[in-house]
């Protein structure tokens, strides 16, 4: 018996829903919401790029695809002497996640909350995270991303804590050739 069957006569449908079935295969990505688009651009960033803050410092960032494609790494070399930081992106179906794995020794966890200028433009927004024992605790907290071509990207990010959010910086990303 099929699984919503068994939980349709046991009266949870009612209570939870539609059901999800199993083995509908992956996604029809001609169909593709503006989480997998948006996915798409991050995976075209592969490559190496330097950065150039707001703040005055300079950085070297590289951006993988990796996981048969189902994951992008981005590391960050210069912007903390002698650290390195690194953001995963991914997709949780067709919602668009990113993890931070940031020099504060805590890891936010984002997911994309909007897409404007046709998709150039993403904001990811704090959802919870590792090493948080509370959401005042401070860690970046929202991200946006602008695609302005396929080879500059400018990413802005904010910084929570007690209760406030802060920006912190602009770094605008020049792909290497």
């Amino acid at each position: 018996m099929a699984r919503s069957s068994v939980l349709a006569i046991l009266g949870l449908g009612v209570l939870f829903g539609p059901i999800a079935t199993w083995g509908n295969g992956p996604p029809n990505l001609k169909t593709a919401g503006p989480g997998r688009e948006a996915f798409e651009r991050f995976r075209s960033l592969d490559g190496l790029w330097r950065g150039e803050s707001t703040r005055g410092w300079k950085e070297d960032v590289s951006f993988k695809t990796i996981a048969a494609g189902s994951a992008v790494i981005e590391t960050s070399f210069d912007a903390h002497p002698n650290e390195t930081m690194v953001t995963m992106f991914r997709l949780d179906g067709d919602v668009l996640d990113l993890t931070h794995y940031c020099v504060a020794k805590n890891q936010p966890h984002l997911k994309a909350t909007s897409f404007n200028d046709e998709g150039h433009r993403v904001t990811f927004t704090f959802v919870d995270g590792g090493n948080l024992p509370s959401r005042d605790t401070g860690h970046m907290d929202k991200a946006v991303f602008r695609f302005e071509d396929s080879d500059h990207v400018t990413t802005r990010w904010t910084w929570y804590q007690d209760g406030r959010e802060s920006w912190m910086e602009e770094i605008r990303l020049t792909r290497k050739k």
